[in-house]
């Protein structure tokens, strides 16, 4: 048999595939398409300053961007979301703007309204009402702060959930803000529906408390910087505390959290930032210490070119690595071509590591984005194989006063009611004393929606609360928050 023959049945044979791979090159959308933008030029686009003094902060600077390619249906569908559902307010750099409907060309008035209702990118990044769903728009036992991080503070903004690991929310903001941001409980601007809470602390004086706990507490290696978005740090000072996590000797990992690599790459892309990279890059290195960057991209519209580059930029600063933790959201990627289509971007097209994908968590209003254990189980199937082995992503629940599961790792599962039923083998900070902490399970509830309609009328009987019992439930919730704030 020849080569040809032999490579003619290789391709007849894999050409039947469930998932047909085909290597894309990535395209930046011509942001001119959007009237707003047309006399933009491509060094005003590549400037951090302009992307960030041109972000979309609201629906009157959406009209005059888009204008009427957008009939004002939707319009109104985006003021009655944000003004009766949103937990975040709207805040969409250009960049992450122009990957919505990229390459549908304007064709006159309304005529981008079909595709901007349909866009993967937008259904998280600009909600509207009509989205949202009205059976059960958020599970009874929905919280703000879902995976109770603020409960584990051992200073102020500093969780220390798992043994080895804690999380530094440094600051309360980001650059861009997503729908289903699972700390919508404290970042980011009040909203009608959410009285976000703040931090009480000067900022310096919270950053300090966080390096004292660290210095003290020797069983902690690994530090997840996050917030907000450390882009959204002025870097000397992000620089500076990175650098006094460095001198601590028992730190051997650090994970700097930011969704600006893909929605502000230009932040990382600016002088000052890849010069100071190299600076903590080189330090990390001379002690031991690994240092990475993790983003957060949910669909592979949103990896461009401008994107690539600012990975491959950072990893030439010499951190170790640049990895995703993307969310499960249905109507964006909860498809196993639309995740494949996003991990060969993400690595292929911009040497980003497919890591993680976590379940939506359950906080107010997040019902339509949400998909059941069960999905989530069959969407980790339908992956496996065609990534390579450290390539391929791990769909996690992040399990409130658990953490983050592999979805197959559950103890039980209630099918009919969606409750599944999960152990852990450490004690958070908050467990000190807690005899059953290693014993017990742990809940975790499927949308209503997903369930058969035994399970449906179950909740209908047994989880149903009038608007008097949600709005008591929100206060006493805020109530707690806020004395866990002042605790520290």
């Amino acid at each position: 048999m020849s080569i040809e023959t032999s490579i003619e049945r290789a391709a007849a044979q894999f050409s039947g595939q469930p998932y047909p791979y085909k290597r894309v090159d990535l395209v930046e959308p011509d942001w001119t398409r959007f009237p707003g933008w047309k006399d933009v030029t491509t060094e005003e686009w590549e400037s951090v300053q302009w992307q960030r003094a041109h972000c979309v902060k609201n629906i009157k600077q959406l009209r005059e961007l888009v204008g009427d390619l957008l009939d004002d249906r939707f319009y109104e569908d985006l003021e009655r979301d944000q003004n009766e559902r949103a937990t975040m307010s709207m805040l969409v750099p250009p960049q992450m703007m122009n990957t919505m409907a990229p390459f549908v060309e304007p064709a006159g008035p309304g005529s981008l309204t079909e595709a901007f209702y349909a866009d993967p990118v937008r259904r998280y990044m600009i909600p509207v009402l009509s989205d949202r769903r009205t059976d059960w728009p958020s599970h009874p036992h929905a919280t703000r702060d879902s995976l109770h991080e603020h409960d584990m503070w051992v200073a102020e903004g500093l969780t220390h959930r798992y043994p080895t690991k804690v999380l530094a929310e440094l600051l309360p903001t980001c650059p861009q803000y997503c729908g289903h941001c699972t700390r919508m409980d404290l970042v980011g601007n009040s909203t009608p529906v959410i009285e976000k809470l703040k931090f009480i602390g000067k900022p310096n004086d919270r950053l300090e408390s966080m390096m004292d706990y660290l210095r003290r507490t020797p069983q902690v290696r690994d530090v997840v910087v996050s917030g907000g978005d450390v882009a959204n740090m002025p870097w000397p000072r992000l620089e500076a505390w990175l650098t006094s996590l460095l001198e601590i000797e028992n730190i051997r990992d650090v994970r700097l959290a930011t969704k600006a690599l893909m929605g502000l790459p230009q932040h990382w892309l600016s002088d000052d930032v890849v010069a100071g990279m190299e600076r903590v890059a080189t330090i990390a290195r001379s002690r031991g210490v690994s240092i990475a960057i993790h983003t957060h991209v949910n669909h592979a519209q949103s990896v461009t070119p401008l994107v690539a580059k600012a990975a491959r930029t950072m990893l030439d600063t010499g951190i170790r690595d640049v990895r995703n933790q993307g969310v499960i959201l249905n109507g964006v990627n909860a498809d196993p071509h639309a995740l494949l289509d996003l991990c060969f971007a993400l690595l292929d097209g911009a040497q980003i590591m497919p890591y993680y994908f976590y379940m939506c968590d359950m906080i107010p209003f997040s019902e339509h984005w949400r998909i059941s254990v069960a999905d989530a189980q069959k969407l980790q199937h339908a992956i496996m194989g065609y990534l390579p082995g450290f390539a391929t992503p791990r769909i996690v629940c992040d399990v409130p006063f658990v953490g983050k599961r592999w979805v197959h790792q559950l103890a039980d599962y209630d099918t009919e009611r969606g409750i599944s039923y999960w152990t852990k083998n450490y004690r958070t900070s908050i467990e000190a004393t807690a005899d059953d902490a290693l014993t017990r399970t742990y809940e975790y509830y499927d949308p209503i929606h997903t369930l058969p309609l035994a399970g449906q009328e179950w909740w209908q009987q047994h989880g149903k609360l009038d608007e008097s019992s949600l709005k008591a439930a929100e206060v006493a919730e805020a109530s707690r928050r806020l004395a866990a704030l002042q605790a520290h």
